[in-house]
């Protein structure tokens, strides 16, 4: 996370479009993280938020159109001869298939929220041979909030945006166990009920 903090800091606005194209087309580099490091240094003054906005959208843009066209032309089975990438697109690829066949357009729009996801819904939407007009219709709005939304995380956060997200994901723990506490209970309690 260091080196890509640096790398933000030296290279500004490039590193920005540069980090995010490849972490949209590859799921190497951590996207989020990225936009909200680009919100801290538009928030510290380092940068300029409206053009941070724009810089990382059009990275974002130029990422999912290529993981799409990689789908569409077929390149996915040719990087699936690269070892560990046919590892990692093995594992992932069928699941995210089955998610875009049943959820179709709109995985397009909210994949990008969903870490892992967004990696491949475009290459699913290409390999179904989706129509790019259709593509984009749904595809680049939901990058742009995207976008703007951990961006924002970061402007508003600032540096304590660490602490921030470990009590969400502890706030969030604790609500899943409780819902599935209580799910549980009625369960339990459905069949305990006599039968009349």
């Amino acid at each position: 996370m260091e080196h890509v903090s640096q790398f933000l800091a030296h290279y500004g606005y490039f590193a920005i479009f540069v980090l995010l194209m490849a972490g949209i087309v590859g799921p190497l580099i951590p996207d989020d993280t990225i936009l909200i490091l680009s919100g801290i240094a538009a928030h510290e003054g380092r940068l300029e938020l409206g053009t941070t906005i724009a810089v990382a959208y059009a990275g974002s843009l130029v990422g999912i159109t290529v993981s799409y066209t990689i789908g569409r032309t077929g390149a996915i089975f040719a990087l699936r001869r690269i070892r560990f990438l046919d590892h990692w697109i093995g594992n992932h690829l069928p699941r995210v298939e089955r998610w875009f066949d049943r959820h179709g357009k709109w995985t397009l729009f909210f994949g990008y929220f969903v870490a892992g996801i967004r990696h491949f819904t475009a290459v699913a939407a290409g390999i179904s041979k989706l129509r790019l007009r259709t593509f984009a219709l749904y595809a680049y709005p939901g990058g742009l909030i995207w976008v703007i939304s951990f961006v924002a995380i970061g402007y508003y956060l600032g540096a304590g945006w660490e602490a921030y997200a470990h009590r969400m994901h502890s706030g969030a723990a604790i609500a899943a166990v409780a819902v599935v506490a209580v799910a549980a209970l009625i369960w339990y309690a459905k069949r305990r009920r006599p039968i009349e």
